[in-house]
């Protein structure tokens, strides 16, 4: 093992929350899609701040890389080990640490999860509003800049952290942002962990801006015969001001799987799914609103859910896309990706990416945050067939290059990672030069994440 000194080191301070076994290597070199499974040389359990300072200590005395490890539920492989090294698991810092309802804040440990922290809030009147989806850990979140379903109105991770402590590659410990709505003192390097994958700082405490749970809220969901009509419909409402909580578009093949993994009878064509927050009254308005324009662009099967049961239902079915699609086709795995651009090349961009699919004779089922003009194509792939991994791949690039012709970025939410990193001198020019400066500076050893989002030695993922 090329890391054993470091690894005898790292046990003697952690004991038996420092693992070398096989079981535990390869559940962290696992991944939600495509990647090769690449197993770290030991997996650690920090509980504080203060051990994960000591490791990373240990680390960078050693040269050894350490991988940050949430859940496990990126899609672009970020927390893979691809130079080896440790991964470092922060499931067990997971304690929401105070609630300031006055301040409308809450402070956690990066293990806390999404829906951990709502059920803890519920009694205050108060939720977290970021949706990804798959319940992650609010530090894997952060390091990701993730949002969601909810993004169109409360905003994704950036607009919702409002400070951080992080721990640097050689143990120190530093504080980012604070309490207060608004600063103009120096640098916004809260901001700049924000989305930086755990290659500059390993995220050990958040604090994060709450909302007020809305007094009435409201769900529907729509056909309609094309998804022009379908993204014309979200087009019009948001320049008619009609504020929506979530808009989500799934084509007629996500449609399908639906109805295949919930014994539903949604009609096989392309839907909206929105949702409505506020007063009774406010909803009541934006709901018959919104009818309006549906019924101007010729969408049918309408249908609200307005009850807590229905609407849960209701986001389950969304949230469980992946998992509906994947069931499609026993046994496949998913090559994942997403892009995001201005919302009026939104319908361009689909109509291209969903021409590229079937020319490639691929299965790729298309949903996204239409609202922000965000969508992923999921590409169900034959785990053996490595011809048909190579056409998903060629399909995946064009629509990264679409993404950027169109005025857009290559991923809106997924991040970089491993699946995304050939493509951001492209989208960034010399910028990402000035990210890699940055890394080179906070990092200079490069034992953070290694591989993923900045320039430097390319990997064999």
């Amino acid at each position: 093992m090329p890391f054993e000194a470091a690894v005898e080191a790292l046990a003697a301070l952690l004991g038996d929350r420092l693992s070398r076994s096989e079981a535990e290597r390869r559940l962290h070199g696992q991944n939600e899609t495509w990647f090769p499974e690449t197993p770290p040389d030991a997996v650690a359990w920090p509980i504080s701040t203060e051990e994960v300072s000591k490791i990373l200590a240990i680390c960078h005395a050693y040269r050894m890389p350490v991988v940050a490890w949430g859940t496990g539920t990126s899609l672009e492989g970020h927390a893979l080990a691809v130079k080896g090294g440790l991964s470092l698991d922060l499931g067990r810092m997971d304690k929401v640490l105070e609630v300031r309802p006055e301040d409308m804040l809450a402070v956690v440990q990066p293990g806390v999860t999404r829906e951990a922290l709502n059920a803890d809030l519920r009694a205050t009147g108060l939720f977290f509003p970021v949706d990804p989806g798959a319940n992650a850990s609010l530090g894997g979140m952060a390091a990701t800049r993730a949002s969601g379903t909810t993004t169109v109105r409360y905003g994704s991770m950036r607009d919702n952290v409002a400070a951080l402590e992080v721990v640097l590659a050689d143990g120190t410990v530093i504080r980012t942002g604070s309490g207060a709505r608004k600063s103009a003192a120096g640098y916004d390097l809260t901001a700049l962990m924000l989305g930086s994958e755990g290659t500059l700082g390993i995220i050990t405490e958040l604090t994060l801006r709450l909302h007020g749970q809305p007094e009435a809220v409201s769900s529907a969901v729509c056909a309609f015969e094309s998804f022009e009509a379908a993204v014309e419909t979200v087009q019009m409402t948001i320049q008619m001001g009609i504020p929506m909580a979530r808009i989500e578009f799934v084509d007629e093949q996500v449609a399908r799987m639906f109805n295949a993994a919930n014994g539903t009878e949604l009609p096989e064509k392309p839907h909206l799914m929105i949702e409505f927050h506020g007063s009774e009254q406010a909803v009541a308005e934006q709901s018959e609103r919104f009818g309006e324009v549906v019924a101007e662009m010729g969408g049918a099967d309408f249908a609200w859910a307005t009850t807590t049961e229905d609407r849960n239902r209701l986001w389950k079915m969304r949230h469980g896309a992946y998992p509906a699609c994947l069931a499609a086709r026993p046994g496949c795995m998913g090559l994942v990706t997403d892009i995001c651009v201005p919302i009026s090349r939104l319908a361009e961009a689909v109509a291209e990416t969903r021409a590229d699919i079937a020319e490639a004779g691929l299965q790729g089922p298309i949903l996204g945050h239409v609202g922000d003009g965000n969508f992923h194509a999921i590409l169900l792939l034959d785990r053996d067939d490595a011809e048909e991994l190579a056409r998903a791949k060629t399909v995946a690039g064009r629509l990264a290059e679409r993404a950027l012709r169109l005025g857009g970025t290559v991923t809106g939410e997924h991040g970089v990672g491993l699946g995304k990193r050939g493509y951001m001198e492209a989208e960034h020019g010399v910028g990402w030069q000035v990210m890699g400066a940055i890394k080179t500076a906070l990092d200079p050893l490069g034992i953070l994440n290694p591989g993923k989002l900045i320039p430097g030695a390319e990997t064999d993922a």
